[in-house]
């Protein structure tokens, strides 16, 4: 047997200190297990201080922002690839449904924002993390591209489209915690799709 990289990354492993990555992926198996991401418990798992964990990870909230993030991105990547047979709106549309629909039908996710209601709105539709701005910056750019392809006009800037495609998304998305009805995936597709009609 050959001495690999992988081979000594994985002996190592055992005997590796932690540090943010390893803290990352702990609270995140977490998260997705619908478990609630504690500081305390995660720094006592890990054998470091808390102070050491928030060093690493900044604030409770941070680290939820970036755990999000990290199931949020491929999402929308996949839901962008899935939508390469459409054009226009229609595009647009099919991967805001699917963005939502993702998040309504994730049962940890579901399980955030129902034990943590404010904490996972703030994190994730408003300006007090970079969640919302990274959604916004992805549904930006493809608008873009559509926009370039002749394929979609507006009289509004792409970042404006984007916003306002993101808050459409958001309001049936999480339906249930800002006006306690149920969320709609499909009205998120019908929306955005005549929002973005010529």
């Amino acid at each position: 047997m050959s001495d690999t990289p992988l081979s000594r990354m994985l002996s190592e492993s055992e005997t590796r200190r932690p540090d943010a990555l390893t803290a990352f992926r702990l609270a995140r198996k977490r998260f997705l297990s619908s478990d609630r991401v504690e500081m305390r418990e995660i720094a006592a798992d890990l054998g470091v201080s808390r102070t050491t964990l928030f060093r690493w990870v900044g604030s409770r909230d941070d680290l939820l922002v970036e755990i999000c993030w990290s199931i949020a991105k491929p999402t929308l990547q996949h839901a962008t690839a899935a939508a390469d047979d459409l054009v226009g709106g229609d595009r647009i549309a099919s991967i805001a449904e699917a963005f939502a629909r993702s998040s309504i039908d994730a049962p940890f996710y579901r399980e955030f924002l129902r034990r943590e209601p404010e904490r996972a709105l703030r994190l994730n539709t408003t300006a007090a993390s970079p969640f919302q701005e990274r959604v916004i910056d992805h549904f930006a750019s493809v608008i873009q591209e559509e926009v370039d392809e002749r394929r979609l006009t507006s009289t509004l800037e792409v970042a404006d489209l984007a916003y306002l495609v993101v808050r459409l998304l958001q309001s049936y998305a999480y339906a249930d915690v800002i006006a306690g009805e149920s969320p709609e995936p499909d009205k998120v597709r019908r929306s955005v799709s005549g929002f973005l009609r010529d």
